[in-house]
């Protein structure tokens, strides 16, 4: 399979400087969950800038 990087950051909100894993979102899913983390496409931006990405913090940002 074909990656589609190009078209997957026109959607990547991620805003950490330097990051090799943007627009490759097998790579950065895989990278997050080995750190019991969620990427930063699945928080608000206001919430994704401050790069808490635990659970934890995915709950408080959606309400849950």
């Amino acid at each position: 399979m074909e990656c589609k990087r190009d078209e997957n950051l026109k959607h990547c909100n991620c805003s950490y400087p330097g990051c090799d894993k943007k627009g490759v979102c097998c790579e950065c899913i895989s990278y997050h969950l080995s750190l019991k983390e969620l990427p930063g496409c699945c928080f608000p931006d206001s919430v994704e800038k401050t790069y808490d990405r635990t659970f934890k913090a995915f709950a408080r940002a959606w309400g849950l």
